[in-house]
């Protein structure tokens, strides 16, 4: 028998409406599914960069959020559940929660940074909903965005996204860093591409290498901020929301493990 996400997702919902009508009022949705697959792989808004930084949380969260408040720049955190680390331990929980209450987005990279495209129909729905309760209880957010590791990413993966409401965010900028390029090498591509004119940047970024942090970032601020752009979160440079919902997070409990 053939795999439809989209089918057993329609039936889901038809249910969930015949239930409701012996019901009393139940809770609004999670998730709120978009009628297509929607892949973004620049900024709409212009004169906006976008900084973005995946595979945390990680030891250099929270400097990256100061460094990023310094400068009045708001940027956007990929999240992993269980990839550099766990992230219900408790060090990275509260990075996450920083990085929440700062005021910078937080969207998910899914569970183990694993090829999506690769995946069957349950493990890719595992990839998804396990970050996205993680980043729930958490924060309290349900993110309203999602990039794929590698950028991999096939019609299944496009139709998980859109049925649980997530629109899937690429770049159009890489500073390489987690292909091995020098940081050297980073701010010379930061210093051309500002230096380009373009009319808006989407970044990609790795927050677990140090020198990203410590050394590319700070650098490329100060080009972006010399030209004139404003630095802006992934959902205000394409004119969207982040978040599906937002709540209070949860209280740790059992359930807080990879």
């Amino acid at each position: 028998m053939s795999f439809s996400i989209a089918r057993v997702a329609a039936l889901a919902v038809a249910l969930c409406g015949a239930v409701q009508v012996f019901a009393a009022p139940v809770e609004t949705p999670r998730f709120r599914p978009r009628a297509g697959a929607s892949v973004v792989t620049k900024c709409s808004v212009p004169n906006t960069v976008a900084l973005t930084f995946d595979d945390g949380p990680y030891t250099w969260t929270n400097n990256l959020v100061d460094l990023l408040d310094e400068n009045g720049a708001k940027g956007t955190f990929f999240f992993n559940g269980n990839n550099f680390g766990c992230i219900y331990d408790e060090a990275n929980a509260n990075r996450a929660k920083y990085v929440y209450t700062k005021g910078h987005q937080v969207a998910s990279h899914t569970w183990d940074h694993k090829r999506l495209s690769t995946l069957s129909g349950d493990e890719l729905i595992a990839e998804f909903s396990k970050t996205d309760d993680a980043i729930k209880k958490i924060t309290g957010a349900v993110p309203a965005f999602m990039r794929p590791p590698f950028g991999d990413y096939d019609d299944q993966v496009l139709e998980v996204a859109a049925s649980r409401g997530q629109i899937v965010a690429i770049w159009d900028f890489d500073s390489g860093d987690a292909a091995g390029v020098s940081p050297t090498e980073s701010k010379n591509q930061y210093s051309r591409l500002v230096s380009s004119g373009a009319g808006s940047i989407l970044t990609l970024n790795h927050e677990t290498h140090e020198t990203t942090i410590d050394d590319v970032i700070p650098y490329a601020i100060q080009q972006i901020k010399a030209k004139g752009y404003k630095m802006v979160t992934v959902a205000e440079c394409l004119g969207e929301a982040p978040y599906q919902s937002t709540g209070s997070p949860s209280a740790r409990d059992s359930t807080w493990k990879c």
